[in-house]
């Protein structure tokens, strides 16, 4: 017998039941072979769930932080907010690019807000925008008292946040400057938002009716501009305002809204100006969220007058007071006797003018003395002002 073909016999045999037993594998019941590889399967689709979701996360996280802070800006967390510490944010409302102006414009909205993550607490306080206050941040710092929004136009948002901080005494830590211009993007990023109505109007082709209802871009930027037609006149749109930006924030920051997150970006580096960084935001989010559902909501409340031809709104001192004692609360100071320009005047004019804060009729005798003084090496917080020359009502 030929040698060769024993060795292929045997070559044939081992391989024959090579092949038998592959093939008994694959005959093998289906549940047995179902399930591990439906296991396999899952665990390759999770791995690549939490790849992908993690690549869009950080994809999201960095493009935000190249919105907000830009190229090779600060991305530190602020130490206050890091220490999950009381905070003021001044939020500004620029009227830049509406109703046709070009120019630098004025603060339009002026709310004062503050967080106490301890206390899972807020506050917004609207700064009616024709209050009179020294303005702080003339090169000079010349003595001028005016309305407090003309502070933008003067200096920007650091002479905003310094008038705000002098008028009622508090520190003011953070800024957010919106160019209104951006909230009808906005509202729309969010997918809309809603509010309750008080009461029922038509304003630029938009119709409003009493109770909830829901508002997009543009009804929101309508709603948030009316003021003659409302029986409140500025304060009840300052009322509205709030009630728009709290919306917003409260969507912003749900998980709806992420979906959202690029056209969020793009209006975010467009419109909005901050000397918060990204990771100061994203704290916030994280850690101050609780404040959010606490929020306390007020204005000062100024009394009309006429000063020099210009119509003016004059808080009193028992206002501002109020306003400071409230805030100061919130972030944990001690309340303190405001004592500034503005205090000085009303304290000059109720004695010298018999002016009557109770009495409804506008001020028609409320003057701006020029010998008010005050003492520029004061901090911010304890409401102080600078001294100059007079320029009320120019």
């Amino acid at each position: 017998m030929n040698p060769n073909s024993k060795r292929r016999e045997d070559y044939h045999k081992r391989h024959s039941s090579l092949n038998l037993q592959r093939n008994m594998a694959l005959a093998e019941p289906a549940k047995a072979f179902k399930g591990s590889a439906f296991a396999r399967i899952c665990g390759i689709v999770a791995v690549l769930c939490v790849s992908f979701g993690l690549a869009w996360v950080a994809h999201m996280y960095f493009a935000l932080h190249s919105a907000i802070d830009g190229e090779g800006g600060n991305y530190a967390t602020s130490a206050r907010i890091a220490n999950r510490q009381p905070i003021s944010v001044l939020i500004l409302g620029v009227d830049q690019g509406l109703e046709g102006r070009h120019d630098k414009g004025n603060s339009d909205t002026l709310i004062l807000a503050t967080a106490n993550p301890a206390k899972n607490k807020s506050t917004m306080t609207s700064i009616p925008r024709d209050t009179l206050a020294n303005i702080l941040g003339d090169p000079g710092n010349k003595y001028n008292m005016f309305r407090v929004n003309s502070a933008y136009g003067v200096g920007g948002s650091s002479a905003s946040m310094r008038t705000v901080s002098a008028l009622i005494g508090v520190p003011i830590h953070y800024y957010v400057e919106v160019n209104m211009k951006a909230l009808k993007s906005l509202v729309d990023a969010v997918g809309g938002v809603d509010v309750k109505v008080p009461f029922k109007f038509s304003y630029d082709w938009c119709d409003f009716h009493k109770g909830k209802q829901h508002l997009n871009g543009r009804h929101a930027v309508a709603y948030v501009r009316m003021r003659h037609d409302d029986p409140r006149g500025d304060y009840g749109r300052q009322m509205r305002q709030r009630q728009v930006i709290t919306a917003v924030v409260h969507k912003a920051i749900s998980v709806d809204s992420i979906t959202n997150y690029r056209k969020l970006v793009k209006i975010f580096s467009k419109y909005v100006k901050t000397n918060l960084t990204f990771n100061d935001m994203l704290a916030l989010a994280l850690t101050y969220r609780g404040c959010s559902q606490n929020i306390a909501s007020g204005y000062i409340q100024g009394h009309d007058a006429w000063i020099n031809g210009a119509s003016i709104q004059v808080a009193s001192t028992k206002e501002l007071q109020k306003a400071s004692d409230k805030i100061r609360t919130n972030l944990d100071l001690d309340k303190k006797v405001l004592d500034n320009d503005e205090t000085k005047l009303n304290k000059l004019n109720e004695q010298n003018n018999n002016i009557k804060w109770k009495d409804p009729s506008p001020f028609t005798n409320y003057q701006i003395y020029p010998s008010v003084v005050t003492d520029e090496s004061n901090d911010n917080s304890s409401g102080t002002g600078t001294s100059g020359t007079n320029s009320a009502g120019q």
